[in-house]
């Protein structure tokens, strides 16, 4: 069913392409990281091989970091499709910096997470290598059944965090924290010490904890994760590398923070539909689906699941439907190729029926509309509506029962 394999294909969508919450580029992350004074390496993005040879030339060492500024983790694991292998390559001149740089600009990046889809590589960061004598892993998350927050910490990082926990849990420790006390200077120590720092970098690595913190709230953040943090040889401790994202309805009091936005990263037809308030996120099925409101989309999926049919898209059009948006969720569905059928399935409690049909006819018409809609309103002026669409001898068909109008949205569909 839709719960157990399609719900984890939608929760990684989400995460990876969705601006629900807003990820940053690494390099972004490490100027906020400074800004606040926690330790980074020293380093600078580049846009082209020519900025990157600047860039290499100012670090002035011969011991660096190339790293392919993609929205997708396993870059150092990843490859491009030029044949170039991994994200993250170690180099020891400006001249290795400009060839290499020039293999991943504009290029894909394939990693585990992307699939063969890949992401475009915009931009490289030159950063300064930095030897490890322990390396931890730490986060900062949304603890939404407590309502709070949490702090995730780890001795064994630099590594998939996942993959800690499957082989041994007990290496994981979770800390609660009330969101308005923040991390007390006692919490703070605590959690430095189970990090595996030495006892000259645990003081540094305490406040390193209450800075993020801070970061975690002054930017309306959802998740901060750190991995490596990392006590140098020279005892600094450092974030090495920085995962961001930042919550979509604080977007109006984050103003630079979703500056930072790379749209280069999404799907085109996504970065449309969150312009028109639309939340669509693209399946591989063949049924595609408009409905309004996440839990009523879900179980739509679901029944259309059971008759035998796949899904082509998540999409909520909200409470604030009208025409327009109706049209527009219209293209972004038929703008797959694979969709033989357009499921609509409205309760008219937040937005009315008779407004709905009207967008209804209106965008099969202006779209020439060719695949069968199958229609589902339930809800004010339910009649008025259902009148409406029997009455434009388009290709719309009304059905009241949502087992019935999933069954025949599923045979339209050719499945």
């Amino acid at each position: 069913m839709f719960s157990t394999h399609l719900a984890k294909k939608l929760l990684s969508r989400r995460s990876v392409q969705q601006v629900r919450h807003l990820s940053i580029h690494e390099y972004r992350s490490a100027a906020l990281l400074k800004s606040y004074g926690v330790g980074v390496p020293r380093g600078e993005a580049a846009r082209s091989p020519e900025e990157a040879y600047k860039a290499a030339k100012d670090l002035n060492t011969n011991e660096m970091v190339l790293k392919a500024q993609a929205l997708t983790g396993g870059r150092g694991k990843g490859h491009f499709d030029n044949g170039l292998q991994s994200g993250v390559r170690l180099v020891e001149t400006p001249e290795e910096v400009k060839e290499l740089s020039a293999k991943m600009l504009g290029h894909k990046l394939i990693t585990k997470q992307t699939g063969e889809a890949g992401k475009i590589v915009t931009a490289v960061y030159v950063v300064e290598r930095k030897y490890a004598l322990t390396e931890a892993y730490l986060s900062i998350v949304m603890d939404r059944k407590n309502q709070s927050t949490m702090i995730i910490a780890s001795a064994q990082g630099g590594m998939d965090i996942e993959g800690v926990a499957k082989k041994d849990p007990n290496a994981i420790k979770k800390y609660s924290v009330d969101l308005e006390a923040g991390v007390s200077d006692d919490l703070a120590f605590e959690i430095a010490s189970q990090l595996g720092f030495t006892k000259d970098a645990i003081p540094q690595g305490a406040k390193t904890i209450q800075t993020l913190y801070q970061i975690f709230k002054d930017k309306d953040a959802t998740q901060i994760e750190i991995n490596p943090l990392t006590e140098t040889k020279q005892h600094e401790v450092m974030c090495m590398d920085a995962k961001f994202n930042f919550d979509d309805n604080a977007a109006f009091r984050q103003q630079e923070v979703f500056s930072w936005r790379d749209v280069t990263q999404e799907d085109p037809d996504e970065v449309v539909a969150s312009k028109y308030g639309l939340n669509f996120i693209k399946l591989n099925g063949n049924v595609g689906c408009l409905v309004n409101g996440a839990g009523l989309a879900m179980a739509t999926m679901d029944v259309v699941k059971l008759y035998g049919g796949e899904p082509a898209n998540f999409l909520d059009v909200g409470g604030a439907a009208t025409p327009e948006t109706i049209e527009k969720a219209f293209e972004l569905i038929i703008t797959e190729k694979n969709v033989s059928a357009i499921f609509v399935n409205i309760f008219g409690g937040i937005v009315r029926c008779d407004y709905v049909a009207d967008g209804l006819i209106q965008a099969t018409k202006n779209l020439g509309l060719k695949i069968p809609v199958v229609v589902r309103l339930q809800g004010t002026n339910f009649e008025i509506a259902k009148d409406m669409i029997n009455k434009s001898g388009l290709k719309l068909y009304v059905e009241e029962d949502l087992d019935e109008a999933a069954k025949k949205a599923v045979e339209l569909g050719g499945k």
